[in-house]
This record gives C-alpha cells, structure tokens and sequence, in this order.
C-alpha cells in the first residue's frame, strides 16, 4: 500500500532505474517550502496572469471584457488562452526551484513513451465515442444533431487540437504530476495521493456550467470518479502519467471536436452537437465506459509502461 520512497540528489536531465514518477519528487529540491513557493507561483501563473490573458482576448475580440457576448470561437479562446501560461509556470518551478527535468512530472525514465500516451487516448476515445455519441443518439435522438457547416469545423480543428493539447497536459502535469510528487512529500500512501489529487482536480470544476446543472451526479462520477480517482489510480499503478495524458486529451477533444452537449463549459462547432445535458445518462456513460477502457489498456495494449513491468517485481502492492 506505500511507495518506497527513492530520495537522492538526482538533478534535471537524470533518472534512476526503475524508479517512478512519483519517487521522482525526492530528486534534486525537493523539501516541503519549495512546494509551497511553487503552488503559490503556478497559481499565479494561472489564475491571475492567465485570467488577464482571458480578458485580453474578450477586449480584443468584442471591445469588451465579457464572456456572455462571444460568439463560440471567442468564448473557445476566453477559456483556452490561459492555458499556456499556466504550463509555462509548471515548467519554472519544476526547473528553477525544484531543479529537476519537468519530464519527471510524466516518468522518471529517459524518454517519454508516446506509445502509451497514444494507447490512453485510443482506450477512452473509443468508449467515449460509443457511449457518449452512439449511446446518446439512440436514448435521446431528438437532441443529437449533425454539423453540416463542416468549413468552420475543418478552419476551428487545427487551433482545437493545439490548445486542448496545451490545456490537458498542463493539467495532468499539474494535478496528476505536480500535486501528487508534493503530497507525496507528506505521505506516500497511494490512497492518500489519489484522494488528495482527486479532490483538488474537482475544485476548480465546480463552477462549470455542467457541474452546476447535474449537481453532485457531475461532480462526483464526471469530475472525482473520472477522471480524478481513476486517472490518478492509473498512473500511480503504471508509475507514469502516459496514460492519462493520452487519456485526458481523448476526452477533452472528443467534447469539442466530436461530441459537444450544450450547456458545458465552451460551445464548439463539432461534428455532432446534443442540445440538452443529461446528468444522469452522463453518470452511467462513466460507469459503463471505465471497464471498457481498463480492458483496452490493460487487455488489448497489455500493460506495456516499463515503470509497470518494473513495479510488478516489488513487494508493494494496492
């Protein structure tokens, strides 16, 4: 139930056979005052530098710093163009206070494996587009309906993959990396380090508009469950965070490019739109969806991660 802590003096650039991610929080700075001053930078990063881009692109866009007045683009931007500077505050602090490569915040090995980013998005985008698209056409046909304006989707894709990109890997390096290596700090229980980074991703959730019209069936099952808990499990097992990367950049993707429901966060011109959000049909598709993804990354990719086969000759164990 604990991980072996690995403390040493590693620095940027460097690994330790078979080592995990998140053991790579004892490599290089790492006592408890660096997390604090790195939490208070990243959040600067992103929440007050990042908000002050948002209201840029508004004044740039309508001459005024109001969200409500975009049109869907506008509004597409308003929530993305933080992004970028939150990433670039992740990458400072990793670099410059922690002194470690921010690599380690995805694996402690010497490259990243593209292979298994690439399996996390296959294994949730396929049960996404089954049970979000194909599921909600057949339960609620009257609200599913086809984009035929496919010039705007062709010219809106292209900044959709590069922003969504930015948008889910800064979040998983924070949340799922970030979080996790400085609780890990405090406690190494992997229950705890999953609660903890669960909890803290489902916080700045909360005023999404989908959070709050379902209430507490989107909070927990869309936001804590999935992809809190599970994602944070996955990587803990896996000692990467591949897999939700690839993961949480299906999922995103998939509701702005594929499958975008009214009422959510941004209103994009994908392919298929739903014009009502269901809570409960949104609660069940999660369920249904988690083992139809465990069997695909862990049944029909096995469980290829070298940290994972590395962790399978340890005496820890969930």
């Amino acid at each position: 139930m604990r991980i072996k802590a690995t403390k040493g003096k590693q620095g940027i650039g460097t690994d330790v056979k078979d080592a995990t991610y998140v053991e790579a929080a004892c490599w290089g700075k790492y006592r408890g005052w660096r997390y604090i001053l790195g939490l208070v930078v990243i959040l600067f990063s992103w929440l007050v530098i990042g908000s002050l881009a948002s209201v840029l692109v508004a004044f740039a866009l309508n001459g005024q710093p109001d969200y409500s007045v975009l049109d869907p683009f506008g509004k597409f931007l308003f929530v993305m163009v933080g992004f970028p500077f939150f990433l670039a505050g992740v990458l400072i602090v990793v670099t410059l206070i922690h002194r470690r490569h921010p690599r380690t915040l995805i694996t402690a090995r010497e490259k990243i494996s593209w292979r298994r980013v690439g399996h996390g998005f296959v294994a949730w985008f396929v049960p996404y587009c089954l049970i979000g698209g194909l599921g909600q056409y057949l339960f609620y046909p009257d609200t599913f309906s086809f984009n035929s304006d496919l010039t705007t989707f062709v010219r809106f894709m292209p900044i959709a993959l590069v922003l969504t990109a930015i948008q889910t890997t800064t979040e998983e390096l924070f949340f799922r990396g970030y979080i996790v290596q400085g609780a890990s700090i405090v406690w190494t229980n992997r229950i705890f380090l999953a609660i903890v980074s669960a909890v803290i991703f489902t916080l700045p959730h909360l005023l999404n508009p989908e959070a709050i019209a379902g209430g507490w069936l989107t909070v927990f099952f869309s936001y804590f469950l999935v992809p809190g808990l599970l994602w944070t499990i996955i990587s803990l097992i896996d000692g990467t965070t591949e897999l939700a990367i690839g993961v949480h950049f299906a999922n995103n993707i998939g509701g702005i490019l594929v499958i975008n429901a009214a009422g959510t966060v941004v209103t994009t011109p994908a392919l298929f739109t739903v014009s009502e959000y269901h809570a409960t049909y949104g609660a069940l598709s999660v369920l249904v969806a988690i083992p139809v993804f465990l069997a695909i990354a862990y049944g029909v990719f096995k469980q290829e991660s070298p940290q994972s086969v590395s962790q399978s000759h340890q005496k820890g164990h969930w």
